[in-house]
């Protein structure tokens, strides 16, 4: 991996976690800055900064053991696999109530990371193929979990004030109108791509909470342009209770 960019710092605290999480309530200050090659200063500063991060804990005795932090850390890591797990059987029910392709996503910066896919036949696939990423300004998915994010952090993922070139003629062209769209998703509990990612398909789409009421994903469902008249509003409600289900939050 290029090391350009490392940060030393970081790496020691990987080490020692490591050390610590072999020999839980074993190893003290002494023994870590022995068995790592870590100067006595040092492994003081990194063990105080992760125990107030409650990455460690120091036992009675002087010793360390793995903190609660990693614990929930952790735990969050495994749930993202259940929630495609959860996602592949709610969604397998609900797309044949709408007829519809249904799409599970989470936010990588300013792109939307394709994970799951439940797809109705179709003369049409779509291209959203999980590990695909699209612009998140120009799709449903990408719009609601945007929504979610504090008006400062989408401005440091929009820092110019023309976007990047759209999808389509009828993606989102301004940050300032990309905020004026978040703050209304944000009323809705929903966003809508209106061929703003694929000329000639709409698509809705709702967040997925976690357990604390923080968007971790989002789900949508996509359909050919003159079926969005008579389908909509099915699929606003199907995709929002589908969200619902999926998470600890709920969808207006």
């Amino acid at each position: 991996m290029e090391k350009k960019y490392w940060v030393p710092a970081l790496e020691k605290a990987d080490v020692v976690l490591q050390a610590i999480s072999l020999q839980p309530s074993k190893l003290k200050l002494i023994d870590l800055s022995r068995q790592l090659g870590i100067n006595k200063s040092s492994m003081f500063s990194l063990l105080n900064t992760m125990e107030a991060l409650e990455w460690v804990v120091r036992e009675p005795e002087a010793t360390y053991s793995l903190g609660s932090k990693l614990g929930f850390i952790g735990n969050i890591y495994f749930k993202q696999f259940s929630l495609i797990d959860r996602f592949r059987k709610e969604a397998s029910v609900t797309k044949h109530t709408i007829q519809e392709t249904i799409q599970l996503a989470r936010l990588e910066q300013s792109d939307v990371l394709y994970l799951a896919k439940e797809e109705m036949p179709s003369p049409v696939r779509l291209a959203s193929e999980p590990g695909m990423k699209l612009p998140a300004h120009a799709t449903a998915l990408g719009k609601v979990m945007l929504a979610h994010l504090e008006p400062a952090a989408v401005e440091t993922l929009y820092p110019a004030e023309e976007l990047q070139q759209g999808l389509t003629p009828h993606t989102i062209k301004s940050r300032s109108d990309l905020l004026k769209q978040l703050e209304q998703i944000r009323g809705e509990g929903y966003a809508s791509d209106l061929q703003e990612a694929v000329m000639g398909f709409c698509c809705v789409a709702a967040p997925v909470r976690d357990a604390q009421g923080s968007v971790i994903a989002a789900i949508s469902c996509s359909m050919f342009q003159h079926e969005w008249e008579q389908k909509r509003e099915l699929a606003r409600r199907e995709i929002c209770a589908l969200a619902d289900r999926l998470s600890q939050g709920t969808c207006n």
